[in-house]
């Protein structure tokens, strides 16, 4: 990642809409919130507020991470979206393609992490200190030396897929952090927020909600 920041200028690709909900597919490079500074002003959020100027934040993605995003349309829905996901009642399925191939079919990452204070935003596995970060994972397949996964993150730790693979020795592909050498060199990075589970704010249905995986 280089240090100017040229978001893609995509218009907004609204994947459902009501009184209460708001899901939307983020392209890979915009933030979901500001930056600091007038050159960081650009966000995801800015977009959505400028079409449903209603729309409230309820979570976020990593600048480089595409994928399913919520918003909520009312006070009432954002404090019922939040309760969802500091409860970890909403579930999340994101696929990456990582470096390397997986010997094993799934498997479990449990390493706690913390923020790398020297090197922010980098976070760190902690065993001291760290907060609790848990990743299950499963293999989708082998692509030339690589390995598509799907990745089901237990919490809600900044950076923890990214991290957590890193880890085991399979960082994912494009990534300007925790990736190194060739596994680096790819246009993007290779993590993407496929699907969304959550009750809607108004009655608690369960909605799933998906956006195709771009790469």
């Amino acid at each position: 990642m280089s240090d100017t920041y040229t978001p893609p200028d995509d218009p907004l690709d609204v994947l459902h809409h009501d009184h209460e909900l708001l899901i939307l597919n983020k392209p890979s490079g915009l933030l979901s919130v500001p930056g600091k500074g007038e050159h960081l002003s650009d966000c995801l959020l800015s977009r959505v507020q400028a079409a449903f100027p209603d729309a409230l934040l309820v979570h976020r993605l990593d600048r480089d991470t595409s994928g399913v995003m919520a918003f909520a349309m009312t006070p009432h829905a954002q404090r019922h979206l939040g309760l969802q996901f500091e409860k970890r009642q909403v579930k999340k399925t994101y696929v990456a393609r990582v470096w390397g191939e997986i010997a094993e079919k799934s498997g479990t990452v449990d390493l706690p992490l913390i923020v790398d204070w020297p090197n922010r935003p980098l976070q760190m596995v902690d065993h001291e200190t760290g907060k609790p970060a848990v990743t299950d994972w499963r293999v989708q397949r082998y692509e030339d030396g690589t390995t598509r996964v799907r990745l089901f993150p237990q919490t809600g730790r900044s950076h923890q897929l990214r991290v957590h693979m890193r880890e085991i020795g399979h960082p994912i592909l494009g990534d300007p952090f925790y990736a190194t050498g060739p596994a680096r060199d790819f246009s993007r990075l290779m993590l993407h927020a496929q699907n969304l589970r959550l009750r809607h704010p108004d009655g608690g249905r369960g909605m799933s909600f998906s956006a195709r995986v771009p790469f």
